[in-house]
């Protein structure tokens, strides 16, 4: 008897491990780290911020704009996976977590990038960099004019791979936003998500700093980072049930309370959030009357292929209303937007989405109308 009940008692907190109880909140107490957030990665709402606008340094964090820029010239076809890399005496010659490049010493795009995500090698972002921008300085001009685009207030680089460097500095929540980009580029997740590999045919191997990859169910990276100045750093990614979060951690004292503390905030996302996917409703099919036309009226259509963010136990508070005109003018072209489905949560509009004409109606004229009444004559 007393088998079975410790059987049960373990049973039950293996999936409670699995699947942890909604918190109503996250204190800043429960955090240990001096600044931290919690984004969507869908919709960028942020979930959970601790001194999340506080300027900090962050270390090799910064590879995730390194990165991002490098998946753009993958996308844009600057450059290919099989391109040759020739690492120069500047990218040979860095400091801290490295593979080890000699001057003049070739490898590929896809093998640079291996480097880069799994042992956050210093060397190798530097030698991609160069080879993308012809050199770091150029490299990392590209590199603040991204971060302006993505409204990255708090951050300035200095260089690509986050050596410590006066003036090299971001924030919880531009760490969030540049890693919610990079994570828009699909093909950066199969690096990411490698635990252990090899370069120069076995003889390097290479271990990912990312313990969360063997500890925590749905991550799927995404960078850590660490110095004496910047302290332990950690952007985590997972994805479970169509929902996928970013837990960014700056300053940790230990990499043990970084995986921790991302850990307790991806587990609060989850706990609490979900992905709400909305039905489109009967009355967006319908028809409205159309003036000035060679027909009085045009059928309605819509389609909703989305889903949108919300707070678990909440379903029954979503509201779906439907707009539409009393009337529209021709000429109406087939998808052209004639109203709208709106969908509202507890917080406000969660959603918004276009109903459309689902056939044409020309203009009426004179023309037109002769034309008919010949063919009446003639019939």
């Amino acid at each position: 008897m007393m088998r079975k009940m410790i059987c049960f008692v373990l049973a039950a907190a293996a999936l409670l491990m699995c699947h942890p109880a909604a918190v109503s909140a996250l204190s800043e107490e429960e955090i240990s780290a001096p600044a931290a957030v919690l984004m969507d990665a869908r919709s960028g709402s942020v979930l959970y911020e601790k001194n999340a606008h506080e300027v900090r340094c962050c270390a090799s964090i910064t590879k995730v704009m390194t990165l991002t820029l490098v998946m753009e010239a993958l996308d844009s076809g600057k450059i290919k996976m099989g391109d040759i890399v020739t690492a120069s005496e500047h990218a040979a010659s860095m400091g801290g977590s490295d593979i080890w490049l000699e001057p003049g010493e070739r490898m590929t795009v896809d093998d640079m990038i291996k480097a880069t995500v799994v042992a956050s090698a210093n060397d190798a972002a530097v030698a991609l960099a160069e080879y993308i921008c012809g050199s770091e300085d150029e490299f990392v001009k590209k590199m603040n004019e991204k971060a302006s685009q993505l409204g990255m207030k708090e951050t300035v680089f200095k260089n690509c791979n986050g050596l410590d460097e006066e003036g090299h500095v971001t924030s919880a929540y531009d760490v969030a936003l540049m890693s919610r980009e990079l994570i828009k580029h699909k093909k950066i997740l199969d690096y990411t998500g490698i635990w252990m590999d090899h370069l120069r045919g076995g003889k390097t191997q290479l271990v990912n700093t990312n313990k969360l990859l063997k500890t925590y169910s749905g991550i799927t990276g995404l960078k850590t980072g660490t110095t004496s100045q910047a302290g332990s750093c950690i952007t985590a990614t997972a994805t479970r049930d169509g929902l996928s979060l970013i837990a960014v951690v700056l300053g940790s004292k230990s990499g043990k309370q970084r995986f921790r503390d991302a850990a307790q905030l991806l587990d609060y996302g989850f706990a609490n959030y979900a992905m709400y996917t909305p039905r489109t409703p009967d009355e967006a099919f319908t028809t409205v009357p159309v003036t000035g036309g060679m027909k009085d009226s045009v059928s309605t259509t819509a389609n909703i292929n989305d889903i949108f963010l919300i707070k678990k136990g909440e379903e029954s508070s979503i509201t779906c209303r439907v707009q539409l005109p009393e009337s529209i003018s021709a000429p109406v072209k087939k998808g052209q937007k004639t109203g709208e489905i709106i969908y509202s949560d507890k917080n406000g509009e969660a959603g918004r989405y276009p109903i459309t004409a689902a056939g044409n109606v020309e203009e009426i004229s004179f023309g037109k109308i002769f034309m008919l009444l010949l063919r009446a004559t003639t019939n």
